[in-house]
């Protein structure tokens, strides 16, 4: 395996993390939700990441191994707070992808001496109880115990065509009951999130990245964003067009601008 795998201990929380690159300036990446975590995806996550490793050393970090249910994104938020202390990292560039953006902006809300520059990625500065019945949807599965169900509605909802076409011809859906759980936890953790009236404590300059496609948040989440730090001249903003939710992941020069916006 290329890059090192290894887990931040405290009294209260057990989190995992992928590093890898040589750069002098820490990246840290917080992932959007995962049925299974993102760890046992290392490889490709350092071959999608591979631009940024010669100027960076990259902290992929997973969510606590045990949540309670419920739990708030606030108290996941102080978790990676934590860790980043564990880890020795301050003023790291932060990339928050949909739930990692709602715990990266409490983050640089709570804890600004830890964030240089923040992307965000298709999420949200608040959960609107109409965006929220499809994570309730998700629990529910997830509780049921019904993986086939749970890893199709997800990739449903966060895939493009083409990409979900490939997920649905296998028949493999991989997940412990301690998996199901947890993800079930993570989705609850997000109703009635709500940092709007806080993001004008963010300090440091911010690129916010939605996709007008996007069945989770549309790009709702990016405007209400741009509505608190529009003004400010180290607040930039774009919005894809034909692509969905992950639009992280699959417009083909999101890493660019990321890069761009973190020289």
């Amino acid at each position: 395996m290329r890059g090192c795998v290894g887990t931040v201990a405290t009294d209260s929380f057990s989190m995992g993390y992928l590093r890898f690159g040589c750069g002098g300036d820490p990246m840290v990446i917080l992932p959007g939700a995962s049925v299974q975590g993102v760890l046992g995806a290392a490889d490709a996550i350092v071959d999608a990441y591979a631009p940024f490793a010669e100027r960076f050393t990259v902290y992929l970090l997973d969510y606590s191994r045990a949540l309670p249910d419920p739990r708030s994104v606030r108290a996941m938020a102080r978790d990676v707070g934590e860790a980043l202390r564990e880890l020795g990292l301050n003023e790291v560039f932060l990339f928050g992808a949909s739930l990692g953006g709602m715990v990266s902006l409490v983050l640089a809300i709570e804890r600004p001496e830890l964030v240089r520059k923040l992307v965000l990625g298709s999420t949200a500065p608040r959960m609107a109880e109409d965006r929220y019945r499809l994570f309730e949807r998700w629990a529910q599965l997830a509780d049921a115990g019904d993986a086939r169900g749970l890893f199709r509605s997800f990739w449903e909802a966060v895939y493009p065509p083409d990409v979900l076409a490939q997920l649905m011809e296998q028949d493999d859906y991989p997940a412990t009951a301690d998996d199901l759980a947890r993800f079930a936890a993570i989705m609850r953790s997000m109703r009635g999130f709500d940092v709007t009236g806080e993001l004008e404590k963010i300090s440091c300059p911010v690129l916010a990245v939605g996709a007008s496609d996007d069945c989770i948040f549309g790009a709702d989440g990016t405007l209400q964003i741009a509505a608190r730090l529009g003004s400010r001249p180290d607040f930039e903003q774009h919005i894809y067009s034909g692509y969905g939710h992950a639009a992280y992941d699959t417009a083909p020069d999101f890493k660019d601008r990321m890069m761009s916006f973190f020289q």
